[in-house]
């Protein structure tokens, strides 16, 4: 297990570094093959090592030739010199290994240095803890306890759908700014935003927009609710794992509008009497999600509730109609949320001013 980690560690290093592609699957098969073959013939395991690889990057090795003349030197050696290497001192020995240690850990503090600046507590945790087990109990245990831990994050990440409540601008009528209770845009942000940037619009900060809308380059903007009327972006594709939670998290932005607040506290929102699901993120929805998401439009449908969809691409839209998202009381002929809530002034007589 250890060998393996290291060798893939090890090629994606030198790959990244020196600039060509390595495929891991690859390596596992070189590595799985030649230790087959290698057990026929009694030999040790074979693996890529770290702390050669970087002794043979400091050399400044070129091809895999260096790799047959170091087999030579070592063959050179166990036939001849280990008579005169017998009485070597061990200190010399400790010396050759330390400087290569040296050089394996030149990163870390670096990367420790850098996980402090950026406060990515729960990486730097991480990390120390696995140095810690690793010292304490063996490197097999580090790992092991990493490759868990890493699963837990990854699953944990995953599962929670990345959705945000918007709120009209207090400024323009046509922006939407998440309500998160994070800081308005920037200046420079709304600049890029006025120059057509097409990447700004999925920011966490940027503004949705909505028909008509001007650029505003205030930083007084706030974002406020718009009563009976819920407005959510989604921001990633669904699938099976995150949409499980998407049912949820709508029903606690609905009651308290901010899903910091804790459940134990009394709604504070008024009744919805519509839901507007802004889809600029989301690229594409598996069948799981599709299921689960129809079923909350069926929920909201039952309960009177007024369902919307805004910018839906195309091959969502195509999803849409496969499901028969309109019969089950799901529009989304709307290009941006502007005009889903001129819709529901119009057609519905909500107020969303």
């Amino acid at each position: 297990m250890i060998g393996v980690v290291e060798s893939v560690i090890v090629a994606r290093e030198y790959a990244g570094r020196n600039h060509y592609a390595v495929s891991s699957n690859r390596e596992l098969v070189a590595l799985g093959v030649s230790n087959a073959v290698g057990s026929t013939f009694r030999a040790y395991p074979a693996f890529g090592s770290l702390s050669r690889s970087k002794l043979n990057d400091r050399a400044q090795a070129k091809s895999q030739l260096s790799g047959v003349i170091t087999a030579l030197l070592v063959i050179a050696s166990l036939l001849g010199l280990l008579p005169y290497l017998y009485h070597l001192p061990r200190g010399v020995l400790a010396a050759i290994i330390t400087d290569a240690v040296i050089s394996l850990l030149s990163a870390t503090p670096g990367a420790i240095a850098f996980l402090f600046k950026v406060q990515a507590w729960s990486d730097l945790f991480l990390l120390l803890f696995i140095c810690f087990c690793s010292v304490a109990a063996s490197v097999e245990t580090g790992i092991l306890l990493a490759v868990v831990i890493s699963l837990i994050m990854v699953i944990k990440r995953s599962n929670m759908p990345r959705i945000k409540l918007l709120g009209r601008s207090t400024e323009n009528d046509n922006d939407f700014y998440p309500i998160d209770g994070a800081p308005p845009p920037s200046r420079n942000l709304l600049r890029r935003l006025s120059f057509g940037s097409s990447t700004d619009s999925q920011d966490d900060e940027a503004p949705s927009r909505g028909a008509g809308s001007r650029n505003s380059l205030s930083t007084d903007a706030q974002a406020r609710h718009i009563d009976g009327v819920l407005i959510v972006r989604i921001e990633e594709p669904l699938y099976f794992a995150n949409a499980g939670q998407l049912h949820a998290r709508l029903n606690r932005m609905e009651m308290y509008g901010d899903m910091r607040t804790h459940p134990s506290e009394a709604p504070r929102m008024s009744p919805t009497r519509a839901v507007v699901f802004d889809l600029i993120g989301m690229s594409d929805i598996d069948g799981s999600a599709l299921e689960i998401l129809l079923g909350i439009v069926h929920e909201y449908t039952r309960r009177q509730v007024r369902v919307l969809f805004v910018r839906v691409c195309e091959d969502v839209r195509a999803r849409f109609e496969q499901a028969h998202m309109a019969a089950a009381g799901g529009d989304y002929d709307f290009s941006d949320i502007g005009m889903a809530l001129l819709h529901l002034e119009q057609q519905l007589c909500i107020s969303t001013a």
